[in-house]
């Protein structure tokens, strides 16, 4: 017999229930064995063997069979690294109290423990990261590993915007799904006990996962799409959790769920292709946005200093040692230039450091090198540790511009084009800048700042275009354009030239991710030097409000009122509210449309039932959708009490 309650709770898997046993690699469980009427243990004299087994076929080969005996002291459970078991306590009558620890590199997964010939159960055992854990890291993994829930940061540079994301990772069958993926790995389908072997091993678990997220090469969980139509699934916009996502991979007969995105490929120099009238004619894009996973392990496999955290990208267009899956890569690696650590670095230093480098290509079809001012990999996003404010964190991948460091960094990863690519605009300098609120309904100004920092006058072309962009970088439809034969400066002069974007005109063109490329060019009248400036901007949604009805306790009904107001000069039909979050809708997606249109200025309002199961600080994510705003999305922290 053992408790759910005792052992869950002490191993910090309480939060998946305390129905079933479920423990950590590394630290004692207890449970106590009846012996029978009549029976009796004595210490010294009588012995008990323990046999834990994992996997369909587990063999001492794999390490997927343990056999170890019980001891009569408990303390001898603070030595070794093994398998180990001992009295707890002294026996009372036919009840004995035992203590078992799991070896600390023993493989994860289901289990079953035989002990000798009074019986067996089973028992789930997950990686410990709190076994060597110093103090002050403790408030950081209650973040990283029993939070249920986080922030993603999308946007661009210039604005950058929080959405919820709800892990639930302690969902009633989440933790089984997750198994289930595992076992549904091509290499478990090809050698099953070598893959459960593997699994002591963060670095081959991490590796499995990371192709099992996309479906390229396996029955992996999701399948990426970049633009419409979604027929026969969701648009990735519409995500807003991963227990959804898992409850459909799971009751398809693990098929793909449709549709995700964030496939990207590798690249340390980019080239794009501009024609003489400032239109892109290439075909190689820059991401607006892009998302990864870190994660925190020893790499006995790699230099000493070379642990920590790691970068895990799911999302690859490339394989790696034939799957295509991406990482585990140290970051300090990726800041270092140091490019043959396995796995994978070249193609996470180029997501972070990739150069990009513009032509003009010619009526003739020759091509001429431009100067650009576009960066990769800026404003590398993460949620801080307790609270949700953005916590910048490019300074862990990356030096600083123009520092000894990055050039050594640069030097060992043989990218030194990014630096022999940096110069000094001469001549005449070319900026966007843009209107202070720029939302999404709205016409509004964007500007192109031409100067002449010479002693003579200028006169140039100027071209100032505006094209919807989805975030991979694929161009739409244009939003306006602006073409000036002579723009004259004198030595030291400026000139602002706007472009009106009008709702009328970009209403139709702009995709779902609300984005809108500005490119500007001048080409000199007596050099004919190009000088191109490009941004990308984001139009804002309008703000949803969400305020929660009734006093939030644990088992009790409340209700989440959600407006939002149309800001848009035409009628919204097709309205839909969509709530979720961990521990307070139940695992689900909880959904509630509007009968009628909502008209210009008018709110969209809606109350939508749910009831907490689970006491403590959570997420109510929620999103409003319809035929002309999409996607619109927000949270509300509660506090829910006992």
């Amino acid at each position: 017999m053992w408790s759910g309650y005792f052992n869950n709770t002490d191993h910090r898997t309480d939060l998946n229930g305390v129905d079933r046993l479920i423990v950590r690699r590394g630290q004692p469980f207890t449970i106590k064995l009846h012996l029978g009427s009549g029976s009796a243990h004595q210490q010294g004299l009588s012995s008990l063997t323990c046999t834990a087994e994992t996997g369909p076929s587990p063999s001492d080969q794999y390490g997927t069979r343990a056999v170890f005996n019980v001891a009569d002291d408990a303390a001898s459970l603070d030595s070794g690294f093994g398998w180990h078991a001992a009295l707890s306590s002294p026996p009372l009558g036919d009840v004995v109290t035992l203590s078992i620890r799991p070896a600390a590199d023993a493989p994860i997964g289901r289990y079953t423990l035989t002990l000798g010939g009074a019986g067996h159960f089973e028992f789930i055992l997950l990686f410990n990261p709190w076994r060597r854990c110093v103090s002050e890291r403790r408030g950081s993994l209650d973040e990283y590993i029993l939070s249920q829930d986080g922030i993603i940061f999308r946007g661009n540079l210039d604005l950058i915007l929080p959405f919820s994301w709800n892990f639930g990772q302690f969902e009633s069958g989440i933790l089984d799904i997750c198994l289930k993926i595992l076992d549904t790995n091509p290499k478990y389908l090809r050698n099953p006990g070598k893959d459960c072997s593997g699994r002591r091993n963060a670095i081959y678990v991490s590796r499995v996962l990371s192709a099992m997220v996309n479906c390229n090469d396996d029955h992996g969980v999701l399948l990426g799409r970049w633009q419409d139509p979604y027929d026969g699934g969701k648009s990735p916009m519409y995500w807003t959790g991963s227990v959804d996502i898992l409850l459909n991979w799971d009751s398809s007969s693990c098929s793909p769920v449709c549709f995700g995105q964030c496939w990207v490929n590798s690249d340390l120099v980019l080239e794009r292709y501009f024609d003489q009238n400032n239109r892109n004619v290439g075909k190689e894009m820059i991401w607006n946005y892009h998302c990864w996973v870190e994660s925190w392990m020893t790499r006995p496999d790699l230099k000493p200093d070379f642990g920590g955290w790691q970068v895990m990208d799911p999302t690859p267009q490339e394989k790696s040692e034939g799957v295509y899956c991406c990482g585990p890569v140290p970051v300090k690696a990726i800041k270092q230039g140091e490019l043959l650590n396995k796995y994978d670095a070249p193609f996470v230093f180029a997501e972070v450091n990739a150069d990009a480098v513009t032509y003009i290509r010619q009526e003739d079809g020759s091509r001429r090198k431009i100067i650009s001012t576009t960066i990769v990999g800026q404003k590398i996003s993460t949620k801080g540790v307790g609270v949700d404010r953005r916590e910048d964190i490019t300074h862990l991948y990356k030096y600083s511009e123009g520092s000894e460091e990055e050039r050594e960094s640069f030097r060992k990863a043989n990218h030194l084009n990014k630096l022999l690519n940096r110069q000094e605009q001469q001549g005449l300098r070319l900026d966007i800048k843009v209107s202070k609120e720029m939302r999404k309904g709205c016409d509004f100004d964007v500007f192109a700042v031409v100067s002449n920092s010479t002693a003579g006058r200028k006169t140039c072309r100027l071209l100032f275009s505006s094209i919807a962009v989805s975030y991979t970088g694929v161009l739409k439809e244009n939003c306006g354009f602006k073409d000036l034969l002579n723009v004259e400066l004198d030595p030291g002069a400026e000139r602002r030239v706007p472009l009106r974007l009008n709702y009328s005109k970009y209403c139709d063109a702009i995709t779902e991710d609300n984005l809108i490329r500005l490119a500007a060019m001048t080409i000199d009248g007596s050099t004919q030097e190009t000088v191109l400036a490009l941004r990308d901007i984001v139009l804002e949604n309008p703000e949803i409000k969400v305020r929660i009805l009734g006093e939030p306790k644990k088992n009790r009904k409340l209700a989440a009122e959600i407006t939002v107001q149309n800001p848009l000069p035409v009628p919204l039909s097709n309205c839909c509210f969509t709530i979720e979050g961990a521990n307070l809708t139940g695992g689900k997606t909880l959904t509630q449309s509007l009968p009628t249109p909502v008209q210009p200025g008018e709110e969209a309002k809606v109350k939508i039932y749910f009831k907490p199961n689970h006491s403590g600080l959570r997420k109510l994510g929620v999103n409003f959708s319809s035929n002309k705003l999409c996607h619109v999305k927000g949270y509300k922290n509660v506090i829910i009490g006992n």
